[in-house]
């Protein structure tokens, strides 16, 4: 994102990139589609994974470069700290262990388009997302915003639950709350309603929208046996690229559309084609569990 003056803080963030920056992440994005591509077979997956970090490494890289706001001092501890984490946990993670790892990881990709989110509207001028002339957010950036921050509480508080399914700290078997189907369709419908009629002026629909949504995670995920565990986890990676991808229509940032657009769509394939390896349907895996 790109720090822009008061008096153009209506212009979207995307009307302001340098083009530098865009073929950068035309770049970085053409990479993520070729690691995606090599990561299909097992002879040529060190070469995607290579070519996801090339990517990734790009997209981090122009977006500091573009900052103009924030302390690179502090950028680099940051990155210094989740480095070694992410260093020292794959390192002693076991190859058996991977699902939860997994699961892991996707929980922190929602929490961040959670974050994200939360910063975008309680700041919403430093995003560029206001109208013209005024403060109030634009009407497309704030189904962009609400629809990014439900899809992440959701892929965050999913995530944990199956975390702790596949490490054994909670029982694989399904949990079945009494009136389940009302109480999740009503819910998402609740979201859905209020993601449609927020605004900034009404901060308390904002925040209804975000405990709601981690709430409906967790009634999502407690249903599901174990044995259909690892179909979740794939459809909870394609929630977390579809939450980063809502991240990226409102800070006008290619990389993030393009990436979360990637992970999204190859995340629900994933899912259909282990449901197709399982001999199970994708619908009762997915929908009649969760409904």
């Amino acid at each position: 994102m790109a720090m822009i003056a008061p008096a153009d803080a209506a212009i979207n963030l995307a009307t302001v990139t340098p083009a530098w920056a865009m073929f950068a992440y035309l770049v970085s994005g053409v990479l993520f589609i070729l690691a995606l591509r090599g990561l299909s077979s097992p002879e040529t997956s060190r070469a995607g994974n290579r070519y996801g970090m090339a990517g990734m490494l790009i997209a981090v890289v122009t977006t500091i470069v573009k900052l103009e706001f924030a302390s690179i001092v502090e950028i680099a501890i940051a990155i210094g700290i989740g480095g070694a984490f992410g260093l020292v946990v794959a390192r002693r993670i076991a190859m058996t262990a991977m699902p939860q790892l997994v699961a892991g990881f996707h929980s922190l990709v929602g929490m961040a388009a959670v974050l994200v989110g939360v910063a975008a509207y309680l700041a919403p001028e430093a995003f560029g997302i206001t109208i013209p002339g005024g403060t109030e957010i634009q009407k497309a950036s704030l189904i962009e915003l609400g629809l990014g921050v439900a899809i992440g509480a959701i892929t965050f508080s999913g995530s944990v639950i199956a975390f702790l399914k596949l490490n054994g700290n909670m029982s694989g078997a399904p949990i079945l709350l009494p009136a389940r189907h009302f109480i999740n369709l009503g819910t998402l419908a609740a979201i859905l309603v209020l993601v449609a009629i927020f605004g900034r002026e009404t901060p308390e629909l904002f925040w209804a929208i975000l405990i709601l949504s981690f709430a409906i995670g967790f009634l999502l995920i407690i249903p599901i046996g174990g044995a259909d565990m690892p179909v979740v986890v794939s459809m909870l990676n394609s929630y977390s690229g579809w939450a980063a991808a809502a991240m990226g229509f409102t800070l006008g940032n290619t990389a993030m559309i393009i990436t979360g657009a990637l992970v999204g769509s190859s995340g629900a394939i994933l899912s259909y084609i282990m449901c197709k390896a399982m001999n199970r349907s994708f619908l009762s895996v997915i929908a009649l569990h969760m409904m």
